[in-house]
């Protein structure tokens, strides 16, 4: 199956390709350019990944381009073509970059003086309205491409980057949870540590995921009269959150066990038994929302009100058996609000007119 990820690089570099392409026609068929490449050009700085950033970057872009038009002309005009005033454009261009409102694109200022510089300037052939002409149209194709073919909305990436850091806590939960049924060694522990540190990793890429598909809705005409779209944004930050907050735990309940494993005596066999149960059902329930589970935190209440009426249970084993249930009731909490916000996302998916 085509990834989501794959599909918009793709149809990404069709876009570049019929922007340029149009823009390169209309400098010489329409504008009869004597430098058609201004257009073309410009054309593919203005084809972003989103809607938003075509425009915002492309409207960049745009200034920047006609400054380097201007400080091009303004030079060949007065100055002439030569090798110190090639470099005196450039030099002009690249600390004319430096200006916030056009900060990241500023470079094109020294780019589009090196292109009409090089090309050969000559006085005699008036050319700055032309040029100015060229790259607004090289702008205006670009933005218009990617508005009106298939304008960019990254909802899919995002839900695969959420579902996916929720399967791999949910697989940690249950590895451990494998491990503890038998025997428990700081081997398995430095193991979960660093399934851990990766799964932080792949967080911040979640977020970032997320971010896009926030900017890709931004003046997206696809979204027109789609309202549920920025509930979806919602559904997923709230579920990396509540999973960042999972993660913490995680790695709490690791330096728990840790510790534990230092300490004199064995488990409680009753209490291990049921523990780990309950581990093993909160990584199915993360990694498969959808998979039946008994209730989780009813379940630690329970686990907590039997051993306290044991008088066999030693004392001393009860701030360990505490530390550990306390751990996963609020796991189980992340758990259920994880799977509440992934039902809500469902329902909006499922039903785009509410």
């Amino acid at each position: 199956m085509t990834s989501p990820e794959f599909t918009t690089d793709v149809l990404q570099i069709v876009k570049t390709v019929v922007a340029a392409t149009v823009a390169w026609w209309l400098a010489v068929h329409v504008l009869d350019s004597a430098m058609p490449f201004l257009a073309p050009w410009v054309a593919l700085l203005t084809v972003y990944p989103t809607v938003y950033q075509s425009l915002w970057r492309g409207a960049q872009s745009t200034v920047a381009s006609w400054a380097g038009v201007g400080v091009s002309f303004l030079i060949g005009q007065y100055l002439g073509v030569a090798v110190w005033t090639f470099a005196l454009a450039i030099l002009v261009g690249l600390v004319a970059a430096r200006i916030p409102a056009i900060r990241n694109e500023g470079v094109a200022i020294a780019t589009t003086a090196v292109f009409v510089l090089g090309d050969g300037f000559s006085e005699q052939q008036p050319m700055l309205w032309d040029r100015i002409i060229e790259v607004a149209v090289g702008a205006a194709v670009g933005m218009a491409v990617n508005l009106l073919l298939l304008p960019p909305l990254r909802d899919k990436q995002a839900a695969r980057y959420v579902d996916h850091i929720n399967r791999r806590m949910g697989n940690v939960f249950i590895m451990m949870a494998d491990e503890l049924e038998s025997s428990w060694s700081t081997d398995a522990d430095d193991e979960w540590s660093r399934e851990i540190d990766a799964m932080r990793e792949d967080l911040r890429s979640a977020w970032q995921s997320v971010r896009d598909a926030d900017e890709s809705r931004r003046a997206n005409p696809r979204l027109r009269g789609k309202k549920h779209q920025r509930d979806q944004q919602a559904d997923y930050a709230e579920i990396l959150r509540r999973v960042d907050e999972g993660i913490s735990h995680q790695r709490h309940l690791v330096r728990t066990l840790r510790e534990a494993s230092y300490a004199p005596g064995d488990w409680d066999r009753r209490f291990r038994e049921r523990w780990v149960a309950i581990m093993h059902d909160i990584g199915h329930a993360v990694a498969d929302p959808d998979r039946e589970v008994a209730p989780i935190d009813d379940r630690l209440v329970r686990l907590s009100a039997d051993l306290s009426d044991d008088s066999d249970l030693p004392t001393q084993s009860w701030p360990l058996y505490g530390s550990l249930i306390t751990s996963l009731r609020h796991i189980a909490r992340v758990v259920d609000d994880v799977a509440s916000a992934r039902e809500a996302r469902e329902a909006g998916r499922n039903n785009p007119k509410n």
